[in-house]
């Protein structure tokens, strides 16, 4: 897979609808590695996360048809809120299932930008079915938040933005899930700067891919409640993102929901920025590993920003 290629074409592509995000500099973080550490916000892209990369790269590569599919995904989260605001910019036609005990405010961002909401079932597994269900069905693009190429292209301009800014990286933190952003960003550095080193890490309460890569099969995992609710959750089978993670990342890194909840913390006093618990769990990894990163040149990637005040004041109390 030509990494390199596709994600600077899928750049270009999308350039006039993303926030090409700071990288910005962090003195607290380099201190404590005497070297230096970069924060890559994209917890101040459009809809407040990554995912509006992935969910643009797909649906204007989609609207370039002459007779554009309907699009349906399922989503309670950030790429729900991507693909609602990727639809109405391209003017594509579909829907966003979500469970019928979804909580409010989530469904509520989703409509913010203009979809149009479905409720059915009564967890995020049985509407994602019912969702795959009705795209073959019907003959609708169903649009996985990982498990498509354009996805993964389109989250791996975050990659492709980052070495256009910074000349030197010798490590950098993503936060893995399903896989998605990590595939696209490991695929696209590793393409340039072999000797990289890619750390994933996932909090000890749903480490799917962890577990894993570590099985040499995609594994079904029971997932623990996680402040890092952005990477909860299952790996659908056969997803390509497998053996990109197993091919790209160099380290896996888990943390629990405390270290997690200190990463949330360190950028609220120390970068004045507002992080939801994937991205603290990113953080969280770099302080494990800071010993080992002594006078590096270091990215942590600031995944998403979409945080609510309950948890603010729970992680604050």
């Amino acid at each position: 897979m030509k990494f390199e290629k596709n994600i600077k074409n899928t750049a270009e592509r999308i350039a006039r609808f993303i926030n090409h995000t700071p990288l910005q500099y962090s003195p607290y973080l380099s201190k404590i590695i005497d070297g230096n550490v970069y924060l890559k916000l994209e917890n101040i892209q459009k809809t407040g996360s990554f995912k509006f990369r992935g969910a643009m790269s797909k649906i204007s590569s989609l609207a370039m048809s002459k007779n554009p599919k309907k699009v349906i995904t399922a989503s309670t989260g950030n790429h729900g809120a991507a693909c609602s605001l990727a639809m109405s910019l391209k003017g594509v036609d579909g829907s966003i299932y979500v469970p019928k005990n979804a909580h409010q405010n989530k469904i509520d961002k989703i409509k913010l930008y203009g979809a149009d909401v479905k409720y059915y079932g009564n967890d995020c597994v049985e509407t994602e079915m019912h969702a795959k269900t009705l795209s073959i069905e019907h003959g609708f693009s169903y649009i996985s938040p990982y498990n498509d190429m354009d996805v993964i292209f389109g989250q791996g301009t975050v990659g492709y933005e980052i070495d256009q800014d910074l000349d030197i990286i010798d490590a950098i933190f993503i936060s893995v899930g399903g896989g998605g952003l990590i595939s696209g960003v490991g695929g696209y550095l590793k393409s340039l700067k072999r000797e990289i080193n890619i750390f994933g890490v996932s909090p000890i309460n749903s480490c799917v891919m962890h577990e894993s890569i570590k099985n040499g099969q995609i594994t079904d995992l029971q997932s623990q409640p996680t402040l890092s609710d952005g990477t909860a959750g299952g790996v659908e089978s056969g997803s390509i993102t497998f053996d990109y993670c197993n091919e790209f990342i160099d380290e896996f890194i888990t943390v629990t929901e405390e270290e997690i909840k200190a990463g949330m913390i360190t950028c609220i006093d120390f970068e004045h920025c507002l992080v939801e618990g994937a991205a603290g769990a990113a953080v969280a990894g770099f302080l494990k590993k800071k010993e080992h990163l002594k006078g590096m040149d270091v990215v942590i990637v600031i995944c998403g920003g979409n945080v609510s005040s309950t948890i603010i004041k729970q992680i604050t109390a």
